[in-house]
């Protein structure tokens, strides 16, 4: 059956010598996969909407198995981002989360809007450090992950000086450190940061301005927390990580 959807390109595979499997992140549908026959060749109708972080409308013939693209228009262009080397990279860590923590064929229109909005924004010049926290912090639901950020994991108190306890999964208080000698110390920069990221909507977001030294203390708590409990290694992370060591050194 012949059907129409919005969707972005999360991962594209080449299949033979001139097709390629797309799969998409659907508004309607969730994620799904589609056959493009001929994308691969320079001419072909396929070939520029099939394109990684492809924000369009897509004719899909949809069957049990996998489904065959006839047809797309793009209807965003996110072109500061394919010229950008730093903007591919938190690009393609993002789509590449996304296609990680997603079922095939669950939709969830939240979620579509969420990832379209990240990748908007990260074309439009915002904060990509800080988009890409807020988005990690967002697919923590996704993965069935819960951290405790409304009060001490260990005491239930909601007020004093926070840090993060990894081993407790969320915040502790200034009165159980003690309680894990490995906690990571937070600014209340930090702590307020992190709450808002995994709560707040992002179609609210305004121009965040963060210091360097609060970036570094969300990037080590929520980095740790994915290491301890999501059971991903994904090859963006680890690319993006030696881009940032690259940056420093320019």
């Amino acid at each position: 059956m012949l059907q129409k959807c919005e969707g972005i390109v999360i991962r594209t595979t080449d299949y033979g010598e001139t097709n390629k499997i797309v799969t998409l992140y659907t508004r309607e549908w969730g994620k799904v996969g589609a056959m493009a026959r001929g994308a691969k060749k320079p001419n072909s109708r396929l070939s520029s909407i099939t394109q990684l972080f492809t924000h369009g409308y897509f004719l899909i013939n949809r069957g049990s198995g996998l489904g065959s693209m006839q047809q797309g228009e793009t209807a965003t262009s996110l072109r500061s981002i394919g010229e950008d080397i730093f903007l591919t990279a938190y690009a393609s860590y993002i789509v590449e989360l996304t296609d990680k923590c997603t079922e095939e064929k669950k939709p969830n229109p939240y979620h579509f809007e969420l990832l379209y909005q990240t990748l908007n924004y990260l074309n439009e010049g915002y904060d990509p450090d800080i988009l890409m926290n807020i988005y990690e912090m967002k697919m923590l639901n996704v993965l069935g992950l819960n951290p405790i950020l409304n009060q001490c994991s260990i005491c239930g108190n909601t007020d004093g000086h926070f840090s993060f306890s990894i081993r407790e999964g969320g915040f502790i208080c200034h009165r159980c450190l003690d309680k894990d000698p490995y906690h990571y110390k937070l600014s209340p920069s930090a702590v307020k940061l992190i709450r808002l990221f995994y709560y707040f909507d992002l179609s609210r977001l305004g121009n965040i301005s963060v210091k360097a030294e609060t970036k570094a203390e969300l990037k080590n708590v929520i980095t740790s927390y994915y290491e301890e409990y999501s059971g991903l290694h994904l090859k963006t992370k680890k690319f993006l990580n030696s881009m940032d060591k690259f940056r420093n050194l320019l």
